[in-house]
């Protein structure tokens, strides 16, 4: 036998006295505890709230400040990506002329021959070329210096020229990272101004009001730690490695000039 339809109002009056009987400690059936739960549920859970706050809202609702701090933001955290992908691809391409100058560079015949064997834009045949023009121009004026201490010069000269080729694009990144979070502090800040200032005039200091506005103004802050994280991690990593090919070409340096001082060309 089916139970008997009852109107809504009468389910929740019922419910209520359900939940009134628990508290005070009544016995309930299993299924009268039930029929409470699935009755507070229904009443709690909201049927197709949405979200009016978010990034395009604000981008869509705010003025021209607020606007140019999310663009500055997208675009630093552009650019720091952008320097992180194309310091890493030269690092590794780096890292492959090392091996291969370590693996043929010191078995050619002489050191013009080996430095032909190089890749043109490699950092390793711009040292080799140093030491070879420092042999040829140790003549002049040139020549009252010390053989030795004219190719320390010259090898020294092309060394500081290699690093400073890769350690370029890093200081954006330390600027990404030291400046970003500031900026996106700025972005909240000017939000929050922002929002309270509409709630004042307005008059009504709801909780919906206030929560609301203040919580969009802090995907500000997010976005600034979102570019600044990326670039101080990126900055350690590449400036890490890049001591490493430094101390490789200095290496590398260093027994060229050996090379050269024992038996200079002609």
């Amino acid at each position: 036998m089916s139970p008997p339809d009852l109107p809504v109002s009468r389910i929740h009056a019922w419910a209520r006295g359900l939940a009134r009987a628990a508290v005070l400690g009544t016995a309930l059936p299993r299924g009268a505890l039930a029929a409470v739960s699935l009755a507070t549920l229904s009443q709690a859970a909201p049927q197709g709230a949405s979200n009016p706050y978010g990034l395009w809202s604000m981008w869509e609702h705010g003025d021209g400040v607020a606007r140019a701090v999310l663009v500055l933001l997208v675009l630093m955290s552009m650019a720091s990506w952008y320097v992180m992908v194309c310091k890493l691809l030269e690092q590794s391409w780096t890292w492959r002329q090392g091996r291969q100058a370590a693996a043929g560079f010191w078995q050619a015949a002489d050191v013009a021959a080996a430095t032909a064997a190089l890749a043109p834009s490699s950092p390793f045949r711009r040292i080799a070329e140093a030491a070879l023009q420092a042999s040829s121009r140790h003549q002049g004026l040139h020549a009252r210096v010390e053989l030795a201490d004219w190719m320390d010069l010259c090898l020294l000269r092309a060394t500081d020229q290699v690093q400073r080729r890769l350690s370029s694009g890093l200081s954006l990144l330390a600027t990404v990272g030291s400046t970003a979070p500031f900026v996106g502090l700025f972005g909240t800040v000017w939000g929050i101004y922002h929002a309270l200032t509409a709630i004042g005039i307005s008059g009504q200091a709801s909780i919906d009001r206030v929560a609301g506005p203040v919580g969009e103004a802090l995907i500000m802050t997010a976005l600034g730690l979102a570019a600044a994280v990326p670039a101080v991690l990126g900055y350690n990593a590449l400036l890490r490695r890049n001591a490493v090919l430094l101390g490789e070409v200095r290496d590398f340096s260093s027994e060229l000039q050996a090379v050269m001082l024992s038996s200079p060309p002609a």
